[in-house]
């Protein structure tokens, strides 16, 4: 079954009874869900001692997916790239088995460059063997060029919802992860029972389904419906 998981794990007080009482707010997410995505380190550096600290809080099953910083994808735009990729790995190595994927989102803004990309992807690789799946959200990355690169690095590509640049009908296996940023209204909007259903459907079995529909607290309620579901 997939990793059914949300973007961080803050507990809306309305769905509070259904997880342990006690225990670190991670600690209580865990007792329900085997993952998690740490958005967290997009924006900033975190110690490594709390990375150690967040594995040490989790069952061994657990799995955190974690986001590659800004400074990365948005400020240096895949470019220059080996310095600060590495010091981000470095940073995570404390969690250890329980690290799942990398999440690389990249800013609309950005068009798929064969040359740039393939420097950016070849000094991933170097330094990583893991799994890494791609949220992209320009139309560029549509071509057959850029498929075809991200095949040849094993880079999973992202299902968002909404879908900017890859609908769930363009994927001819099931997605390995499948992100939820809710609709009409990004980041708020709750999701049917059916499109829930719809959504587990298409996420593939060993991959993830991330609620990231965060503002409203929907997220949890969410994707306990989906787990729920499974």
């Amino acid at each position: 079954m997939a990793i059914i998981a949300t973007a961080g794990w803050s507990i809306a007080t309305r769905e509070a009874n259904r997880f342990a009482p006690d225990g670190s707010g991670l600690t209580r997410y865990a007792s329900v869900f085997d993952g998690v995505e740490i958005n967290s380190t997009f924006y900033r550096r975190h110690k490594m001692s709390t990375f150690a600290r967040w594995a040490e809080s989790v069952p061994d099953s657990f799995r955190f997916a974690v986001k590659i910083p800004k400074e990365i994808t948005h400020s240096r735009a895949m470019q220059d790239i080996i310095e600060p990729f590495n010091t981000f790995l470095e940073d995570i190595v404390p969690l250890g088995a329980k690290r799942g994927p990398l999440l690389c989102q990249l800013p609309p803004s950005l068009a798929f460059n064969a040359y740039q990309f393939d420097g950016a992807f070849k000094a991933m690789r170097h330094a990583d063997e893991g799994q890494i799946v791609i949220e992209v959200r320009h139309k560029s990355w549509t071509s057959k060029v850029a498929l075809d690169m991200l095949k040849n690095y094993a880079i999973d590509r992202v299902l968002a919802d909404p879908a900017p640049v890859w609908p769930a009908e363009d994927f001819d296996t099931l997605p390995k992860y499948v992100r939820l940023h809710g609709k009409p209204k990004i980041y708020y909007s709750n999701y049917t029972d059916d499109e829930i259903r719809a959504f587990l459907d298409v996420s593939a079995r060993d991959g993830w389904c991330v609620f990231d529909n965060t503002a409203s607290g929907a997220a949890i309620e969410n994707a306990l419906t989906m787990l729920e579901t499974c």
